[in-house]
């Protein structure tokens, strides 16, 4: 009989897997939220939603997902002659999470040269509060991996690259929520 629990089971430290669940649930929250005003004026809503930059935001989900990829790619990476390809795969996730906030900068600043900030619609309201917010992780998750990068231990990659797929699972959320939803 073994002494370990499921806890024990999780991969990283549970640390962050508090941390992360609890990200889930603010964005979750919000969300949620989002949804339950966006019933009370549906057609402000998707008028509101049709000045998105759709295209871009797609191509903001494959930017993440591919770094999400590289991120894992990091962790299997794990043998002592693989470090530098570990280094690369890492600093490549950072890159495309920079690529995937200019993007998103890009956007917010289209935006904002048309007249359209948080308060022109409650929809505004939430699609910058929400993007804004995970941008802010994804900002917190590009320092995290070049710092892994510069630092590279098993546990630190592998509690990076979690916090990185947490911040993929956020706009997976996000993206359909906020700029494909009718």
């Amino acid at each position: 009989m073994s002494d370990k629990t499921a806890l024990d089971e999780l991969p990283g430290e549970l640390l962050m897997w508090i941390l992360i669940i609890s990200e889930v649930l603010v964005f979750g929250a919000g969300l949620i939220v989002f949804l339950s005003i966006r019933i009370t004026d549906p057609v402000g809503f998707a008028e509101a939603q049709d000045m998105l930059d759709r295209t871009g935001a797609g191509i903001n989900t494959v930017v993440l997902i591919t770094s999400g990829f590289l991120a894992a790619l990091a962790c299997r990476l794990n043998q002592p002659d693989e470090r530098l390809k570990r280094r690369l795969a890492l600093i490549g996730a950072a890159l495309l999470g920079l690529v995937f906030l200019w993007i998103k900068g890009s956007e917010f600043a289209a935006k904002s040269a048309a007249g359209i900030v948080w308060d022109t619609h409650p929809f505004f309201n939430f699609y910058f509060m929400l993007t804004g917010f995970h941008a802010a992780h994804v900002v917190a998750g590009v320092v995290l991996l070049v710092l892994v990068a510069w630092r590279d231990s098993e546990d630190n990659i592998e509690d990076a690259a979690m916090f990185w797929h947490m911040v993929d699972l956020v706009w997976v959320l996000l993206f359909p929520v906020i700029y494909l939803l009718q």
